[in-house]
């Protein structure tokens, strides 16, 4: 069981990318470090702490359900595009372990998935 994100363009053949829900949730944990936060501080990840005393691009990301939850829009595609592409430079300037090396996949993953998204001008969808 896991979760797939991919460009809500109604082409299967589209690129996307997936993980299983451990995965994914250590993928935002990591996210969420380099910005600055702990994930299980904020409000729905255990913690109290409102979306509104944080201040990234990456928000819509970190902060939508592994299930539902609306689509990401090609704005809000965009914004987290530009941020993931900087933090993977970093993470790639980094000492390195296996689990980091599969999040630097995954990261460029994404961005591949989000540019095509706003490129088509569609949203990325959760499954």
């Amino acid at each position: 069981m896991g979760l797939v994100l991919f460009p809500g363009d109604g082409d299967n053949s589209s690129p996307d990318v997936s993980w299983s829900y451990s995965g994914f949730a250590a993928f935002r944990q990591r996210l969420a470090e380099t910005e600055g936060f702990a994930l299980s501080e904020m409000w729905g990840f255990g913690g109290e702490r409102p979306w509104t005393q944080v201040s990234t691009a990456l928000e819509p990301l970190l902060d939508h359900p592994d299930v539902g939850g609306d689509d990401l829009s090609p704005a809000e595609c965009a914004s987290i595009l530009a941020r993931l592409e900087a933090i993977t430079d970093q993470w790639a300037q980094e000492d390195s372990d296996q689990l980091l090396q599969q999040h630097i996949e995954d990261a460029r993953q994404l961005a591949s998935v989000l540019r095509l998204c706003i490129e088509k001008d569609v949203p990325l969808a959760f499954l």
